[in-house]
C-alpha cells in the first residue's frame, strides 16, 4: 500500500491484490459498499493520517476508485470542509463516497476511446476481472469509429446489474464518457462507421490469449 500527497487536500492511495488478501477481502467486495470494504477503507484513512498527516475527521470526502490493467487499485481522496447547514453536517467518521461515472442517469451510455489499443486493453481487463453475465448488463453493445476515435455504445442498460460498479470502473480506466449520449448516438448512426454490433465483448475477447 502506498500513499501519495497530491495537494494539501488530495491524496492518492495505491493498493494491490496482496493488500486485499492481507485484509481477507476480495476484489468484488472491495469495489462494493459492503461492511468489510467500509471497514478496510476506514483503516486505510487512519494509515494515511499516520503516515502523511492527511486528516479526514470532520471533512467531507470525495472518493474516486479505479482498477488498473496490472491489478492495482488507485483511490483518490479529496477532502473539503462541510457546508454549515444541518442537512450537510456529517456524523463523526462518516464517508460520503462518490465515484466518477458510476451513477447512471440514462438508459444509453457512450464511451470514447482514443485508439483501438485502449479498447483491447479494456477487454483484457474485463477478462482478467472475470466479470460474468455482461449480457445481463446490456445486450446492445455497438462499437463505432468516427473522426479517428472509437465509441462504445451501450443501450437498454440494467442499472441493477451486480457488477455495474466494477464494469464502469474498468471502463473509465481507458475511455471517456460522452455527454448528451442520445444526441451523439444519432450522430454516430449518421456519420460514424459501425464496426461491431451486439457481441462486442465476445468478438474482441476471442482474439485474446
Amino acid at each position: 500500500m502506498r500513499f501519495e500527497k497530491l495537494s494539501n487536500d488530495k491524496i492518492r492511495i495505491i493498493l494491490d491484490l496482496q493488500d486485499l488478501e492481507d485484509n481477507d477481502i476480495d476484489y468484488q467486495s472491495f469495489m462494493s459498499n459492503s461492511s468489510d470494504s467500509q471497514k478496510l477503507f476506514m483503516e486505510i484513512l487512519d494509515e494515511a493520517e499516520e503516515q502523511i498527516g492527511f486528516i479526514t475527521k470532520d471533512y467531507k470526502l470525495m472518493i474516486e476508485a479505479l482498477a488498473t490493467i496490472d491489478g492495482d487499485f488507485i483511490i483518490t481522496v479529496t477532502r473539503s470542509l462541510p457546508d454549515f447547514d444541518i442537512a450537510s453536517v456529517y456524523k463523526k467518521r462518516t464517508i460520503k463516497a462518490k465515484r466518477k461515472s458510476n451513477k447512471l442517469t440514462t438508459d444509453t451510455i457512450i464511451y470514447e476511446f482514443n485508439n483501438f489499443d485502449d479498447i483491447f486493453d479494456f477487454v483484457l481487463l474485463l477478462k482478467n476481472l472475470n466479470i460474468s453475465g455482461l449480457n445481463a448488463f446490456t445486450k446492445d453493445f455497438a462499437l463505432y469509429t468516427y473522426k479517428n476515435n472509437y465509441y462504445l455504445v451501450m443501450d437498454n442498460i440494467d442499472k441493477n446489474f451486480d457488477a455495474i460498479k466494477t464494469f464502469l470502473c474498468a471502463l473509465t480506466e481507458f475511455g471517456k464518457s460522452i455527454n448528451n449520449s442520445n444526441l451523439f448516438k444519432s450522430r454516430l448512426n449518421e456519420y460514424g462507421t459501425l464496426l461491431v454490433k451486439n457481441n462486442f465483448y465476445k468478438a474482441l475477447s476471442k482474439n485474446l490469449k
